[in-house]
């Protein structure tokens, strides 16, 4: 018997979900979730709330040198044990470990120490670095020399992005009104972290699943033509067998302005 199938529109368990007319529930997962540079855990909260809602279970690490951490002084180690040790002390077990932006980075040096219980790995919009590289490497060269001079003229080593950079690139698709009240209650980024060259060999063994998710306005790494940079296909690539999920939103903003769609897009790279 043939059973068509309908786009419907529901509270529970998922907007925007393509189903049959058998009752199929999504799968309770664990999520934990890592936020990237220019954030603190406050960044998840309104993503977060959506998974709870829809009865999955997560977990918000801060990790050193962010959040009310007064410490700026942090190494890109520190940051990945805050996240490890974070997991370990939970006792978690069969985690979604995702990463946004510079959180991607995390996420590899994690899934290196904890292989175990991580059960796929998620990059939203987020670096997947290649051994013995760093963030920095890439940045287009004109984006990396503008953080070069940030860093050089700062009193303790940290960046603080400039307003138009944040607006044009972070919140492209937001109000200027909400763009501009983001943007005040941005903390300054520890430098350090952002230009350490990362040993990711253990990391390219591992056959963790892995997914990507791009969202589509996102320019805050601008591409280019030849696809020298960007997010997808040049950090997805790396991942080798990966899932790619696509979406519509930009770096900073859309984690406000439409969470729930955010995760959706999560949970769609997730799910077995």
């Amino acid at each position: 018997m043939f059973i068509p199938y309908t786009l419907v529109r529901y509270s529970n368990p998922w907007p925007y979900f393509v189903r049959s007319t058998y009752d199929i529930q999504p799968k309770p997962l664990t999520f934990v979730l890592i936020h990237g540079s220019w954030a603190d855990t406050s960044f998840w909260d309104e993503i977060a709330a959506e998974l709870r809602q829809l009865g999955h279970t997560v977990y918000v690490p801060e990790y050193a040198g962010h959040g009310a951490d007064p410490n700026k002084a942090v190494t890109h180690a520190m940051i990945t044990k805050s996240v490890v040790d974070y997991i370990v002390s939970h006792n978690l077990h069969n985690i979604v470990l995702v990463g946004h932006s510079f959180g991607g980075t995390v996420v590899q040096k994690v899934a290196e120490q904890i292989p175990d219980r991580i059960r796929r790995m998620v990059f939203w919009n987020a670096f997947v670095l290649k051994d013995g590289e760093s963030l920095a490497d890439e940045f287009p060269p004109a984006g990396r020399e503008m953080f070069i001079q940030l860093r050089k003229s700062s009193p303790d080593d940290t960046i603080r992005l400039p307003f138009p950079v944040f607006r044009e690139n972070f919140a492209n698709t937001a109000s200027f009104e909400f763009a501009s009240h983001m943007y005040h209650n941005l903390p300054t980024e520890p430098a350090a972290p952002l230009f350490e060259r990362l040993d990711l060999k253990k990391f390219y063994t591992l056959t963790t699943p892995r997914s990507y998710v791009n969202l589509t306005e996102d320019t805050a790494i601008p591409p280019q033509a030849d696809s020298a940079y960007g997010w997808h296909p040049h950090m997805s690539i790396r991942l080798g067998l990966f899932r790619y999920i696509q979406g519509v939103g930009d770096h900073f903003s859309t984690a406000k302005t439409d969470p729930r769609s955010v995760a959706f897009r999560i949970y769609e790279a997730a799910r077995d």
